[in-house]
């Protein structure tokens, strides 16, 4: 009889237990305040997670558990880049588990989530972990201070009513503890306080010191009395540098002592205002902004390093096009003053005013091409050998279009003043998706292909760098050229391919473009990405630019960064057009930065929306579409002064007769001299054949591993014994 009892209860056991296992458990909350609680560690990988509409089939996601939060995205690059697909906070959440179908469901009120485990071992990991999660978030949440609802928050509404059911004992140990914090809040909102009100009275003087150099009786803008009476109140943009010492000297004597710190790293004396390492240049109207502090906020309020542009807040989509996100209402202008006029230094030190042009002397002249008839043979062939009409043509030559690739060099600027080695890389990469930003509105027109032994200089003290481009090789066609400045050198050298396709054309570019940083002992090279021109024939132009930038780092002290930027190509419908993402890892390919954006608009680092932009493309210039989409610094690059002219070599492109004519809009001259400086360089071709001469490259040669470098024998040449007394071939 005792056996028999034994063997009952065996069985009633065993099917306590089977029921158990095969039943759904119901996870308990927090019973009891614990102060210690030990912080649970990260639980990430794939589960599988039940569709939420027809609610049938299962897919895989990608799950982060951290402080009590599930996260989770399609991967675990998406959950990187912070495109989640859904957020649960654990703790608010009523959890179950069914052990034997290895099932955990979390109820959030709005909606359930069905999650299964594909092996015994990750289920019974997971649990535990979502145990461990539970407790430490219901404990976080009952250690916070209790806050007034301002609106309805399901989430808000969740939290209070898991308070609510907390044992009243409980709550008290919890207002204890928290009240222990009170005199320390006080002390904290004393210092606020007082800070507050020294920041007032910076902004006060601040303000007396704007309307001080507003005085009509200092004349310190370099702009005449009399033009600035008619012109009534003209917005006015300073970069003079005595301004900026003069100013910063005066301002020194009115701000307080407890901020000098602060102001200091704001504004520095050397030669410019400054906002941490970089020229804080900011146009100010009397109609816009009626005093300094008011725009002096914006620099506060700025999440931007460099600001140069303005956007407006958007609303977060629930597609993958997630630059949206990321918004700033900051409105700052790297442009000149209303006279066009930008302060240089000379080669002999001393300040002088160069004057230069806002637009292009004629507008682009609209003359219909019969382009099929010049395409129609060539599909699929390199169209680099093929002669174009003048009509397709822009007024610029691919030697200038190398020069604008460091329009934004304040980038590599910089990155030569950050000492964090993976900070420095996420400058560079700016500065490489940068180059890109001018062909956004260019899709209509293609540059002057460059004569063999043309040459381009580019002398910008204002910017702080010389640069120097030749025509090394015409067959196949390699362009090379040479950037410099104290902070960083720059060279390249590069040949297209074009092939046309039928409807759209492609560019391939091929060569590496390399950029040392001596302070560093740093050196970076990168390939460039492919380029597409579609609607080639009929309809509106358009270009695109897709592949992966792998930008290698080298140095000989200091730790090794690697960074790939993809940019993507555009879905149908116009999807993620012009977006690219980036990662800075460093050399075990752990990832320490992420990147994101529009080559054309901005670039972001960290996640949206609290990312920072690293950098913003300049504002386009009035009418630009009616001139052939140039940006204002590509407007300046054919510009060719009267006192510039006995300082350049007989090869420098500006002296180019076809491309200055159709610059000036005179298409029938710019034809003619086009066909007739083609026919030239045929001809000094089969000279340089029936010689067995090779063509030598005047200011660059071959470097070990085949690629073009500058020889330095420019800027000493053009200096000792000057370029008109030496001699060059006839080009044009």
């Amino acid at each position: 009889r005792q056996g028999l009892s034994l063997k009952l209860a065996l069985t009633d056991l065993k099917t306590c237990q089977c029921l158990c296992f095969d039943s759904w458990e119901l996870v308990e909350d927090l019973q009891g305040l614990t102060g210690n609680i030990q912080k649970p560690e990260k639980q990430e990988g794939l589960l599988l997670k039940k569709r939420k509409w027809p609610m049938k089939g299962w897919h895989k996601r990608y799950f982060l558990l951290e402080r009590g939060i599930l996260t989770y995205a399609k991967t675990g690059t998406d959950l990187k880049k912070g495109r989640l697909r859904g957020r649960i906070d654990v703790g608010l959440s009523v959890m179950a588990m069914k052990k034997k179908s290895m099932c955990i469901d979390l109820d959030t009120e709005d909606s359930i989530y069905h999650l299964k485990a594909k092996t015994r071992d990750l289920f019974e990991q997971w649990v535990t972990q979502l145990r461990h999660h539970r407790t430490f978030r219901q404990n976080e949440i009952t250690m916070e201070p209790p806050e007034r609802p301002l609106q309805s928050d399901p989430t808000a509404n969740r939290r209070r009513s898991f308070l609510s059911k907390l044992p009243s004992a409980l709550l008290k140990n919890s207002w204890w503890q928290n009240s222990q914090d009170m005199d320390k809040c006080c002390k904290d909102l004393s210092e606020c306080e007082s800070a507050l009100l020294e920041l007032n009275l910076l902004l006060k003087n601040m303000e007396v010191l704007h309307r001080t150099f507003s005085a009509p009786a200092i004349n310190l803008l370099q702009t005449e009395s009399s033009k600035k009476e008619k012109r009534g109140h003209k917005k006015w943009r300073s970069k003079n540098y005595s301004i900026g010492n003069k100013f910063v000297y005066m301002l020194s004597c009115y701000w307080p002592k407890s901020t000098k710190p602060i102001m200091t790293q704001m504004f520095s004396t050397d030669q410019e205002v400054l906002v941490g390492s970089r020229p804080l240049r900011q146009q100010v109207s009397s109609e816009s902004r009626g005093s300094i502090p008011e725009s002096l906020s914006e620099f506060f309020d700025a999440k931007e390093y460099l600001l140069s542009g303005s956007s407006s807040e958007n609303e977060a989509s629930d597609d993958d096009s997630y630059v949206s996100d990321v918004s700033d209402s900051t409105s700052v202008e790297f442009c000149r003053n209303e006279n066009g006029v930008a302060k240089e230094i000379s080669s002999n030190g001393n300040n002088c005013a160069v004057k230069r042009r806002e637009r292009l002397p004629s507008t682009r002249m609209n003359e219909s091409v019969n382009l099929w008839s010049i395409l129609r043979s060539n599909i699929g062939k390199d169209l680099s050998k093929v002669a174009m009409p003048v009509q397709l043509n822009e007024p610029l030559n691919t030697l200038q279009r190398l020069c604008e690739e460091v329009e934004y060099c304040h980038l590599l600027d910089t990155a030569a003043n950050t000492h964090d080695p993976h900070m420095r890389m996420v400058y560079i990469a700016a500065f490489a998706v940068s180059a890109y930003a001018c062909s956004f509105t260019r899709a209509g027109g293609k540059p002057f292909n460059p004569i063999l032994g043309e040459t381009y200089e580019c002398l910008r003290p204002d910017k702080g760098f010389h640069f120097i481009a030749e025509q090394v090789s015409h067959h196949p066609p390699v362009s090379a050229c040479h950037c410099e400045s104290k902070n960083y050198t720059f060279w390249q050298d590069v040949r297209w391919k074009n092939k046309f396709w039928g409807k759209s054309m492609e560019i391939v570019p091929m060569g590496v473009t390399r950029l040392e940083l001596p302070g560093f002992a740093d050196r970076y090279e990168w390939s460039k990405v492919t380029s597409c021109i579609h609607n080639i024939l009929s309809g509106q132009r358009w270009i695109e630019h897709y592949g992966e930038i792998s930008i290698k780092h080298s140095t000989t002290m200091g730790d090794v960064s690697l960074c790939k930027v993809t940019f993507l190509k555009s879905r149908s419908g116009g999807l993620n057009a012009n977006e690219v993402e980036g990662m800075v890892t460093d050399s075990n390919g752990r990832v320490i930065h992420s990147l994101f954006g529009k080559w054309n608009e901005a670039l972001y680092l960290g996640k949206p929306p609290s990312a920072t932009c690293i950098w913003r493309a300049n504002p386009m210039p009035e009418d630009h579409e009616q001139y052939y989409g140039f940006t204002q610094f590509a407007i300046e690059l054919n510009e060719l002064e009267e006192g510039l002219k006995p300082l350049l070599p007989l090869t420098d492109t500006r002296f180019r007769p076809d491309q200055r004519l159709l610059e000036e809009g005179d298409i029938a001259g710019a034809e003619e001299q086009k066909e007739r400086t083609e026919v030239l360089q045929r001809e000094r071709r089969r000279v340089l054949q029936e010689n067995n001469i090779t063509h030598s490259p005047r200011f660059f040669k071959r470097a070990e591993d085949d690629s073009w470098v500058s020889n330095g024998t420019y800027w000493d040449l053009r200096k000792d014994p000057g370029f008109s007394k030496l001699e060059f071939p006839v080009l044009w």
